[in-house]
Order: C-alpha cells, then sequence, then structure tokens
C-alpha cells in the first residue's frame, strides 16, 4: 500500500480564515516558523506530525479532515473529464492534478463544470433534429448533475440538517415507534390527516384537504420514511431554504431537486439518528440486518445512512455506498474513503456488486484491490423493489457498501476472511479509460494514458497490449 506525505494547504488557510488569525499568529500557536507555514499552506512542504497535533490540542480539530474531503474527490473526477477523448493525449501528470486540486480547489471546480458543460452540449446536440422540434430545446447542464455534484462534494454529510432530524427524533434513546408517533403528531399539529390507500405513488399530499395519503402497497419503513419526508417539507421548509441559498444552484429545477434531496435526507436522519445509530452500528459491529430491525429501515436505507456518519469530531467508519441498476449504470454514488466512482457510466464489472443480482436475498464479500494499492472490504445485495400488485414492474438495483481493510476490525462481514494473503484481493478499478491494468480481462476499451500495441500475428485476451 502506498504511503503519501500529507499536503493540506487549502485546509490549513480555511481553518486560519476561520479563526480570524494572522500567519505569525497562527504560526505561533502551532509552534512553527512563519516561513514554514507559509510553506505548508502553499503545500510547498507537507503538514509535519508536530503541526498535526498542535492542530488537534491547541484546537481540537479532527485531524482526519486535513485527508479528507475535495481534493481526492476532485483528483478522480479530473482524472475522468480529461479521460474524455476531447483531450486526446493530455493528460497531465497525476502531481499536477493533485496540485491543482489542493492549491487551486476553484479552478479545478470550474474546469470540471466546464467539461460537464461540454458533455452535455455534445448530448444534445447529437440529437439536434429531435431537441429543433421542441419550443423548450436549449443547452445546459444537467440539473440532476449539479444537484448530485452538491452532495458529493458535501461529504453527503449536510450538519445543520442532520442535527435538526437528531432533535426531531428526540436524542439517544429513540426506536421506530416513538418515531413515528412524533412525526405524526408533527402533522396533527397542522390539521394534517394521515391516511394509507391502495396506490402506486408512494406519497400523495393534498394541501386543500390537508390528506397525506402512503400507499399501502410498499413496507412500512417506506411508509414512515415517507411521512418523515412529508414533515421535512412542511416543518424544516426554512431550514432547507436556507442550505439551499447557500448551494447557490444554477437552476429552478436543481433548486426543487435538491430539496426534494434535502428532506429525503432528513427523513433517513429521523429514522436513524446520528449519536444513537453511530452507537448501534459500533456495538453491531455494522450488521446491516441488526440495524435494519432496530431502526425500522430497509437495507439499502441502513448501507446508504452508513455512508454519511462524517461529522466532525464524531466520525463513523468512512463507507463508500454506491447503487447500480441491471445495466451497470450509477444511480447513487457516495463515498467517504479514497475510492471515487466514476461521474459517467457505469461501474468496474469486477466489483461483486454486479454478481448480487445472480443471488438475490443474500450478501455477497469481496476482497479488493484498487490500482492505487488500496485494499477494501466490499459487501453487495440485491434490493429490487416489487411494484406491489400484479403486473406492477420490479425495479431491480444493487448495493455496494465498502471500507478500507484497515476497518476490517469493525465489520461483522470481515470475520474469516483472509485479509492478510495478498492473492485474495480481487483487481478493480474506476473507469477503463483512467484505470492503468494492462492485463484486465474484463477491459472494456484501452487506458488513455498509455500506448498500444496491436499484433496482427498474436491474439490475446485483447486485442492489443498496453505499453
Amino acid at each position: 500500500m502506498r504511503n503519501r506525505k500529507l499536503y493540506a494547504g487549502a485546509k490549513l488557510r480555511e481553518m486560519r480564515t476561520r479563526l480570524a488569525l494572522t500567519q505569525k499568529d497562527f504560526a505561533a500557536k502551532l509552534g512553527v516558523s512563519l516561513p514554514y507555514l507559509n510553506q505548508m499552506e502553499n503545500n510547498n512542504r507537507p503538514v509535519s506530525t508536530t503541526v498535526v497535533l498542535a492542530l488537534a490540542q491547541e484546537f481540537g480539530m479532527d485531524v482526519t479532515e486535513l485527508s479528507s474531503g475535495d481534493s481526492e474527490r476532485m483528483v478522480s473526477d479530473m482524472r475522468e473529464a480529461l479521460a474524455d477523448p476531447v483531450f486526446a493525449d493530455a493528460m497531465p501528470p497525476l502531481a499536477d492534478l493533485r496540485l491543482a486540486a489542493s492549491n487551486a480547489p476553484a479552478l479545478a471546480r470550474a474546469f470540471l463544470e466546464l467539461h460537464r458543460s461540454y458533455r452535455q452540449s455534445h448530448e444534445r446536440l447529437a440529437s439536434l433534429d429531435e431537441a429543433l422540434g421542441r419550443e423548450d430545446a436549449r443547452i445546459q447542464a444537467s440539473p440532476w448533475d449539479e444537484v448530485r455534484d452538491f452532495f458529493h462534494y458535501c461529504d453527503n454529510y449536510i450538519d445543520a440538517v442532520d442535527r435538526a432530524a437528531e432533535r426531531f427524533a428526540g436524542g439517544p434513546a429513540t426506536g421506530v415507534e416513538p418515531v413515528r408517533q412524533a412525526a405524526l403528531a408533527q402533522l396533527s399539529d397542522r390539521g394534517i390527516e394521515v391516511q394509507t390507500a391502495d396506490m402506486a405513488p408512494l406519497r400523495l399530499y393534498d394541501p386543500d384537504s390537508r390528506v397525506l395519503r402512503l400507499s399501502a402497497r410498499v413496507p412500512p419503513e417506506t411508509q414512515l420514511f415517507q411521512m418523515l419526508l412529508q414533515v421535512a417539507l412542511l416543518r424544516q421548509d426554512a431550514l432547507l431554504e436556507a442550505t439551499l441559498d447557500f448551494a447557490r444552484f444554477q437552476s429552478e429545477e436543481a433548486r426543487a431537486i435538491a430539496k426534494i434531496g434535502l428532506a429525503n435526507y432528513y427523513a433517513g436522519a429521523a429514522m436513524m439518528p446520528y449519536g444513537a445509530f453511530l452507537a448501534a452500528a459500533q456495538d453491531h459491529r455494522h450488521d446491516l440486518e441488526r440495524l435494519s430491525l432496530e431502526f425500522g429501515a430497509s437495507i439499502e436505507q441502513v448501507a446508504h445512512r452508513l455512508s454519511t456518519l462524517q461529522r466532525p469530531g464524531a466520525k463513523g467508519v468512512p463507507f463508500f455506498f454506491a447503487r447500480v441498476d441491471q445495466a451497470g449504470t450509477i444511480t447513487k454514488r457516495h463515498s467517504a474513503t479514497r475510492l471515487q466512482f466514476a461521474r459517467f457510466g457505469g461501474a468496474c464489472p469486477l466489483w461483486n456488486v454486479h454478481r448480487a443480482f445472480e443471488t438475490p436475498g443474500r450478501f455477497l464479500r469481496q476482497l479488493a484491490e484498487t490500482p492505487d494499492g488500496v485494499r477494501y472490504v466490499n459487501l453487495a445485495r440485491d434490493v429490487s423493489k416489487p411494484g406491489g400488485s400484479w403486473g406492477a414492474p420490479v425495479r431491480r438495483y444493487a448495493i455496494a457498501l465498502g471500507c478500507e481493510v484497515r476497518h476490517a476490525g469493525s465489520l461483522v462481514y470481515a470475520d474469516n476472511l483472509d485479509i492478510d494473503n495478498a492473492n485474495a484481493y480481487e483487481p478493480i478499478g474506476i473507469s477503463c479509460r483512467i484505470c492503468e491494468r494492462r492485463d484486465c480481462h474484463q477491459r472494456s476499451v484501452p487506458p488513455l494514458e498509455r500506448r498500444l500495441t496491436v499484433e496482427a500475428n498474436e491474439r490475446g485476451i485483447l486485442p492489443y497490449r498496453v505499453g
């Protein structure tokens, strides 16, 4: 496993600015010279162990924040964007990408936004005949992608919303029924009646009659989630709107999608309040089934919630979480680990998540290693969702949940896995265009950064050799 020096200049500058300290005063408190601090803030020097300890002792900083956040995400996203054929052989060295992400994050984000706009324009132009026939034809960034990136770069943790949901749930001593009763009480206070009905929509609220109808075709955990979502929209509107103002979305569509996303976040955090859920996750060693029973949530809801436990000063195990459809397209993604998902297209076919469709109702375990040498414990399971009636379509998905192998002792699913055996780890990647593996038998396209050798008189697994 490769060890990299810790460069966190942007984090240091951000903290100093927040504390309203001059470089001279900040350097004195950290016990370093002014030139040394200046070099660290400009990423000319790595953050030393002495400084890390001083940050924790003097300022109470959660030092894990120094190595997390936007930097690795932006590096991964830039590598994928630069793998676009439009850049041909223009891929900068990885060191340059890390430097840009650390020293000029605003510029890196602007580049990613520009590339996303290019892709949107390219896709719209590809169907120009159809687009020109519509009055609303216009080229703009996808509001869905804009919202997804908002949560992505917030570490999928929204502190104000999370804490509000925890207060609603009543603190550490919670349960399914108290949360349900609290939701009913808040709706009743507004004169809203809750009914169940045999209907296809999961939730239907009529402001005129003040009746909230929940589908009788879905399980209790889905009904509770939808009820809490409506509570968020009605009782936490000011908080949601303030968060949306902070995000500064480019379109009303993106803002509307994000508001539903925040309401969903509130619902999940109310069902599984942070303190109680974190304690239970640690006690049960992240057993998804036990957590599902204890909090009255679905397996997918539990897995997703585990990936959000990134509260400063009280962080859980950093997980990645993804949901894929049968075509392999990622429909939900988040990573608090160094592993970052492809922004476009599907997931690596070597991930065990694709095999989950073959074994419905079972958890699949996998030891995996990414090209950067980091090893993970992966868990996959199908989460197909019946339509609730004969002939109704079944939505088929599979979820992936994983963490770095150094956290294996905290996972019940890692028991009896041969984590010390290097041969037990399957090689996985992110996207074929940026994957550095030369001998992958599932490669769909060549890596952009490598030269190819094509030999007419030789045919291996691939029709070319990666140089």
